[in-house]
């Protein structure tokens, strides 16, 4: 794959409102309002480029990761110009991808996830910004 700056890092956690006094105080920054992304159920704040991500739906996929492993690194997004052609490109290089096309995420971006088990054991979320 192409070259890509990162975007944010994520971090699952049970709660936005417990979490984020810690990462002020580490990294300087103030959180951002919390917004829902309701196609993700989950909720979400940034602190600087690390994104607090929190589960909506106790059966998501967050809530199921934070039973499985607690809380702490959830992904890693790189910005992408155009997602599809970046899920296109990756695809054609034989990584696994979570998403079959762009979705909406945070902060109104399209984005698309690639599987873990095909990149490193880690998450990776391409964000195609306007």
């Amino acid at each position: 794959m192409p070259s890509h700056p990162l975007h944010h890092v994520a971090i699952a956690t049970p709660s936005i409102r417990e979490a984020a006094p810690l990462l002020e105080l580490l990294t300087g920054e103030t959180c951002s309002p919390v917004e829902e992304v309701a196609a993700q159920g989950v909720r979400v704040a940034f602190v600087g480029t690390l994104e607090l991500i929190e589960p909506m739906d106790p059966e998501g996929g967050v809530a199921r990761f934070l039973k499985r492993r607690g809380p702490g690194l959830h992904h890693v997004a790189f910005s992408v110009p155009d997602v599809a052609a970046a899920l296109a490109d990756a695809r054609a290089r034989g990584l696994r991808l979570i998403d079959e096309a762009p979705r909406a995420g945070a902060g109104g971006h399209r984005v698309a996830f690639l599987h873990p088990e095909s990149t490193g054991g880690v998450l990776w979320e391409l964000v195609e910004e306007e």
